[in-house]
């Protein structure tokens, strides 16, 4: 799609570039990791050792303390797909490697969460036989594209991740319109999760479960690129990042909203600031829902959320 620059009341076309070099794109990635994918850098040309013999572009870990590998290419490459693969397979083998370079990088109170592991591919097209092949081979890969302009713009999206239905859906989550027409968004968890949103539910009061339901069909709702991301304590809505972090007890809802509580109070009565104060999930605007009428009070602020980590 093209970029037009709004001059006065004319439009005018903004030419398309490219970097110079695939590491000039990596830099820029990595030095802003916290505002695009909000994660943290652990290491850069990683080397794999001796057994595995290769490199890493960039290693980091999320905001929900999973692993993350990001691997880049500036031209439209197979190779980027079985080197994602291989990066993959070195990470699940030596976690002890991983673990103890992101303590050096960040410190020893680091505790990684191995219940998920980001691998994210970064180009400017893939060839359609690619999509098929990380579609059929179901591995945890994220492909995203890239578009440099001129102006200084960089554009971002992600055309591939890989979810699997709730039980009796059929269905694949691929976003790139050559492997899937333009629908409804059925899929909904990814497929390498330890964790469900049914596991969240279980247990729970049936209005509780009613509430949950109702935000989850509200968060997905918002854009077909938001992917649910269930965690030991809380499920996680994100895009590049964490957007909302739903948690569910007996008698509450409770969002943790990626919002700053100094510049949105959220809504009266059911919001509070919990940034200096010790929770699960990532956010630091809660909102407690105990009805239909607080869900209907969040729903502005949600989308505000949305908005503000670039939906």
């Amino acid at each position: 799609m093209p970029l037009f620059q709004i001059g006065k009341d004319a439009l005018s076309t903004v030419e398309q570039t490219n970097f110079s070099a695939e590491k000039v794109l990596q830099t820029l990635i990595e030095r802003n990791l916290d505002v695009v994918f909000n994660g943290r850098l652990v290491a850069s040309e990683f080397p794999t050792g001796a057994q595995h013999a290769g490199r890493i572009d960039t290693l980091g870990l999320s905001e929900d303390d999973n692993p993350v590998i990001i691997e880049y290419k500036k031209v439209e490459s197979s190779e980027l797909i079985t080197q994602s693969l291989f990066s993959l397979s070195w990470i699940h083998d030596p976690r002890g490697d991983f673990e103890i370079t992101a303590q050096k990088a960040l410190g020893n109170s680091v505790a990684v969460d191995w219940s998920d592991v980001r691998v994210i591919c970064i180009a400017p097209n893939y060839k359609k036989y690619d999509l098929h092949a990380v579609q059929v081979m179901g591995a945890n890969i994220e492909l995203w594209t890239y578009r440099l302009f001129r102006n200084s713009t960089l554009y971002l999206e992600e055309i591939f991740q890989k979810t699997y239905a709730p039980a009796g859906v059929t269905t694949t989550d691929a976003k790139n319109p050559v492997m899937v027409a333009a629908g409804k968004k059925a899929a909904i968890t990814r497929a390498t999760a330890t964790y469900t949103f049914d596991q969240h539910l279980e247990g729970k009061p049936k209005t509780i479960r009613d509430l949950a339901i109702a935000i989850q069909e509200f968060i997905l709702g918002l854009d077909p690129a938001i992917e649910e991301s269930p965690k030991k304590f809380y499920v996680a809505y994100r895009i590049s990042q964490n957007i909302v972090c739903m948690k569910l007890q007996k008698h509450r809802v409770i969002l943790d909203l990626k919002l700053d509580p100094k510049e949105v109070s959220g809504p009266p009565e059911i919001s509070r600031d919990i940034t200096n104060i010790g929770h699960y999930g990532t956010g630091d605007l809660e909102v407690t829902i105990r009805g239909e009428a607080d869900i209907e009070a969040a729903r502005p602020f949600i989308q505000m959320a949305y908005q503000k980590v670039g939906g």
